[in-house]
């Protein structure tokens, strides 16, 4: 028995849905970076090659992003490699989706048991969430309130309906932020 895994966006967005301004994110919560690790520990994680050189920048001192964790990087240039351990390239979603399911997802076992991965995060940039967005079955979203200058936003979210959680909103510095989870 083959279970499909799910496809989750994980994002922090203002509330005009921005994500960045010239390659920055433009606030910094460690409430928001602590709930990223707790929700993708374990798991494949696709996204685009600016937004993973992004992140080698915040972790350069370890020498990977994260560890506990599978990356699948997609990006266009067929001579990127990132030199990191368990990191992966592919040219297109369609082939980062190919790669997981023949690497990393595995059948449940005959007890009933979920795979190994059953969730699989998409975690950026903006046209990977863009080329993802109809995959998907989840969101996990940080709200930022706020309508932030950007250049890069989230896609427009409103099939996704069911809210599985919806936290208070929490002030960190100067940003108020909540968490919200939704599903289609």
């Amino acid at each position: 028995m083959f279970r499909k895994p799910i496809i989750s966006l994980i994002a922090a967005i203002g509330e005009n849905r921005a994500l960045g301004y010239k390659g920055r994110i433009p606030w910094r919560i460690s409430q928001d970076l602590k709930r990223f690790w707790d929700k993708t520990k374990g798991h494949v994680i696709i996204m685009g090659r600016r937004t993973f050189d992004s992140i080698l920048t915040y972790y350069q001192k370890s020498g990977r992003p994260f560890p506990q964790r599978t990356f699948v990087i997609v990006t266009r240039n067929k001579k990127y490699r990132p030199n990191k351990a368990n990191c992966f390239v592919a040219h297109s979603i369609e082939k980062a989706l190919q790669l997981i399911k023949s690497h990393f997802v595995k059948p449940a076992c005959r007890q009933g048991r979920a795979s190994r991965d059953k969730e699989i995060f998409v975690a950026g940039g903006a046209e990977i969430y863009s080329q993802t967005i109809d995959l998907a079955q989840r969101l996990y979203l940080t709200i930022v309130k706020g309508k932030f200058k950007a250049d890069v936003f989230f896609p427009e979210y409103s099939r996704f309906k069911k809210v599985i959680y919806r936290s208070r909103w929490q002030t960190e510095t100067k940003y108020q932020f909540r968490f919200l989870d939704l599903e289609k």
